[in-house]
């Protein structure tokens, strides 16, 4: 019985955290936006199961990334908030990390998009 309230405790953690970052992260939110136009086009456009899995493990992966982004942020703020510039550096290579994964799923996208969208257009 001890294991299944400790499976539920865990359960109830990882909601709560997911619940932060969805009502305090501006970039999380977006991010989850442009996943959401992303996978409305995925069914718009009927893409195939191998395309279907790129795109979502790319999404994934931007979600995944921006989450650690926001731990690492709260952590260099707890640790060293805002007096060494290491903390400062942290930060902005977190972000670096963010915003490399951002564009590989653009350009992923784009591979996979692209040629649905100038079929659409009779290009």
């Amino acid at each position: 019985m001890d294991r299944i309230k400790q499976f539920s405790k865990s359960f109830t953690c990882a909601f709560r955290g997911l619940g932060y970052i969805l009502k305090n992260e501006k970039n999380f939110q977006n991010e989850l936006a442009i996943s959401l136009i992303v996978i409305i086009s995925m069914i718009y456009f009927r893409v195939t199961r191998m395309e279907t899995v790129a795109l979502v493990i790319v999404i994934v992966g931007v979600l995944i990334m921006e989450l650690l982004n926001t731990v690492v942020e709260r952590v260099v703020d707890i640790l060293k908030p805002r007096i060494h510039p290491y903390a400062r550096l942290i930060k902005d290579l977190m972000a670096a990390v963010v915003l490399i994964s951002a564009i590989f799923a653009a350009i992923i996208g784009l591979i996979i998009f692209l040629p649905y969208i100038f079929a659409y257009w009779n290009f």
